[in-house]
């Protein structure tokens, strides 16, 4: 179950980065309204505070959290920029959440 919950914060956080992420870009490259810069940063406040949710070590959670990163980006991509993502990109994305699974759920000793 804690795989399940963990999986899912990491889900909502990397949401809620690309977003951050993706309105600035809107304003800077395609000339939208410079207030989508009030949502950008609330969201990457939201973020910030996600990320903090998790129990385990910053670090640890900063490098499997890349992972999850990863394949939300290539979803997006596909879902909101209207780009269907090459084989690549779908086996990259399997091997980055591989690598956060490790990361996250390794069996480790105190």
């Amino acid at each position: 179950m804690l795989e399940i919950k963990t999986l899912f914060l990491f889900l909502i956080t990397a949401v809620t980065e690309i977003i951050g992420c993706y309105l600035p870009y809107l304003w800077l490259k395609e000339e939208k309204s410079i207030w989508l810069l009030v949502p950008a940063a609330a969201s990457l406040v939201l973020f910030a505070w996600l990320l903090s949710l998790h129990p385990a070590a910053a670090g640890r959670v900063y490098a499997a959290y890349g992972g999850v990163y990863v394949f939300v980006a290539i979803v997006w991509l596909w879902l909101v920029e209207g780009i269907r993502p090459t084989t690549w990109d779908v086996v990259g994305s399997v091997v980055a959440l591989l690598g956060m699974a490790i990361i996250m759920f390794a069996p480790r000793h105190s």
